[in-house]
């Protein structure tokens, strides 16, 4: 079976790091050390509708926001297909089909729905259907185009376990037909929910503690010295606390060993750079300057390469619409595939027409 890889992001702003350590710097990895037959990167608008009726235009703006910051990170059209979802009109026959799947009880039971609707502060009987069934639709991104493995972060876990769950009934009622997924988490525990800049569970653009891949280096200064820490930490003296404390987080997300050589030689590892913080005798504001040397050396290079490619926006509009009609020729293979699967190619069943035509005839 080949092997293909499909990931994607909701275009309802800018990126920001959380995507990155959760997943986009994962897809950079794998596309660039090979071992797959074929990926796929999606910007997911139609979806983003979903909870966007009213603002079409946050959305449509938002596009090449993120097909930038895919660009950006190193994503290369040339071995990655990036396309736009809502051009690839299979998806919505194909979610239509799962429908018939899944039951109402099993999408109020997923957590990350759950999650999602009370952050969006919808009401029982307020809640978009289309938002709603979104695992469904999911389940049509993936499926469209087989993919084998989904690299995405913590959260999005129920979404894959429903998509197999999806692929299953479908195979088992029609015969094999549909591929099925397997999830492809961070190896890095503190990658899989990296915690907003306030110290809040998630980062998330509607509560805006977030830092973007496009922030440039004052906006990020800004940011990283205003983080959460630990509010027990008053005096210098005092011992710290690690747990809930974004700052020491984000270092076992960014911190490498060869850092210490570069920016604070004083210690020889994160470890010890802890031991010292629980210890007492370090200051917060010395270890966000680490931090943010950490960080910035890391976005430069990002914010670099994007500002090149908001030189030509044609030329990226003109790549994601190449890429799109890539996707929608995969996407209706296996639709034919679906549709045969389910006896409803009536026009290409050549026997089921002859074998009305005699039924007919006698």
């Amino acid at each position: 079976m080949p092997k293909v890889i499909l990931t994607g992001d909701r275009p309802t702003g800018r990126l920001h790091i959380g995507h990155y350590v959760g997943s986009l710097r994962r897809r950079v990895q794998l596309q660039n050390e090979g071992g797959y037959d074929k990926m796929f990167v999606f910007i997911a608008d139609a979806q983003a509708l979903t909870d966007n009726a009213d603002n079409p235009d946050k959305v449509r703006d938002n596009v090449i926001e993120v097909a930038l910051d895919y660009l950006s990170v190193g994503l290369d059209p040339q071995k990655t297909c990036i396309f736009i979802q809502s051009q690839i009109p299979e998806l919505c026959e194909l979610s239509f089909y799962y429908m018939n799947m899944v039951t109402v009880s099993r999408l109020q039971r997923n957590p990350t729905v759950k999650t999602e609707i009370q952050m969006r502060g919808f009401g029982g009987e307020s809640i978009p259907v289309g938002f709603f069934t979104y695992p469904i639709s999911q389940a049509a991104d993936i499926t469209a185009f087989e993919a084998t493995t989904v690299p995405v972060g913590e959260d999005q876990k129920p979404m894959l376990e429903q998509t197999c769950e999806i692929v299953r009934r479908f195979n088992h009622i029609y015969g094999e037909t549909l591929v099925e997924p397997s999830i492809l988490l961070p190896d890095n525990a503190a990658c899989l929910r990296l915690p907003g800049t306030d110290g809040k569970a998630k980062m998330s653009k509607s509560l805006g503690n977030c830092i973007y891949l496009s922030d440039d280096a004052p906006t990020l200064k800004k940011k990283v010295m205003s983080m959460y820490t630990d509010p027990e930490h008053i005096h210098v003296e005092d011992p710290g606390h690690l747990e809930g404390n974004a700052v020491f987080t984000y270092l076992d997300a960014f911190c490498k060993p060869e850092h210490f050589a570069e920016y604070w030689p004083e210690y020889e590892s994160l470890d010890a750079l802890k031991d010292h913080y629980t210890r007492g005798g370090l200051g917060d504001m010395k270890v966000k300057k680490f931090l943010l040397k950490i960080l910035d050396a890391e976005l430069a290079p990002i914010r670099a390469r994007r500002k090149e490619y908001e030189q030509d926006i044609p030329a990226v509009y003109d790549m994601l619409r190449r890429g799109s009609e890539e996707a929608r020729a995969t996407a209706a293979r296996t639709l034919d595939k679906v549709r045969c699967a389910m006896r409803i190619n009536y026009f290409d069943d050549k026997e089921l027409i002859e074998e009305q035509a005699k039924k007919f005839k006698q």
